[in-house]
């Protein structure tokens, strides 16, 4: 198995603590280490993870995928719409699609109702990495997906500037404020004021094995997750049988997510 340079700087750093604190026996056992550091064996991987959303399951009113991904991830929940934070949520259709108005004429009236989930598009061509000015939110070159680190984010907000979809939120306050101490998710960092958010198709499950929570929490399965690369995946066979559409693709974004309509 290869090693790539942050792995080994892991290694050789956790190496050195280690040599420096001694050990019972005085010696070292560097597989331990590298074993300490390795990608979890149950880690799902992808050449291009994309999401099929089915409109026609969804239900008015559902929002256990919503509320699944913001406990996760500790998402707080603001009432002013000017300032809230949102990694997934519902529009109309015809908001969700920007559609024109001679051609909304044309939709039938039930899909012009039908709550349609929106979340990061994760594009394969993502104008938001583009703008940032120091690299806060990037393309994972292993499997497309669009990520944030927060820590280099400055709080510019260009990326929400660049991206067509609305899929980002920035935190006028520090959202620990807004969440429940008994409530917070432990195993996932939260965020401080000043920086921008958003969905990141829940990488850190992927990691060690799961699927993202909002397809785990729906209980129509209307979400489904899969690599697009892969010709025998669950969503390219769900594209190539029914007519799928993405949102706003004259932009030349690339978006990841498909809906059946």
């Amino acid at each position: 198995m290869g090693m790539n340079k942050r792995d080994f700087l892991k290694i050789t750093g956790l190496a050195a603590v280690t040599l420096k604190a001694g050990s019972a026996k005085g010696t070292l056992n560097i597989m331990e280490i590298r074993k300490r550091v390795a990608p979890d064996e149950k880690a799902l991987n992808a050449k291009r993870w994309a999401m099929v959303v089915d409109v026609r399951k969804c239900k008015d009113g559902c929002t256990k995928c919503q509320d699944a991904c913001h406990h996760i991830h500790n998402v707080p929940h603001i009432e002013n719409h000017e300032r809230e934070i949102k990694w997934i949520w519902t529009e109309k259709f015809e908001n969700a699609f920007a559609i024109p108005e001679i051609e909304a004429r044309l939709i039938p009236e039930k899909l012009k109702m039908q709550p349609i989930i929106t979340l990061c598009n994760h594009c394969d061509n993502p104008p938001c990495v583009r703008v940032c000015p120091t690299q806060a939110t990037f393309k994972r070159k292993s499997d497309g997906v669009v990520m944030m680190d927060y820590h280099r984010c400055i709080g510019c907000r260009f990326c929400m500037a660049g991206c067509p979809y609305g899929s980002r939120s920035f935190n006028f306050s520090d959202p620990r404020e807004h969440l429940h101490e008994k409530d917070i998710n432990k195993k996932f960092p939260t965020r401080m004021k000043g920086v921008v958010e958003k969905c990141n198709f829940c990488a850190e499950r992927l990691a060690v094995g799961q699927i993202p929570a909002c397809v785990e929490a729906c209980p129509e399965k209307a979400l489904v997750f899969g690599d697009l690369d892969d010709p025998q995946s669950e969503v390219i066979n769900l594209i190539r049988e029914n007519f799928t559409i993405k949102r706003r693709p004259e932009l030349g974004t690339l978006p990841m997510v498909y809906y059946i309509v």
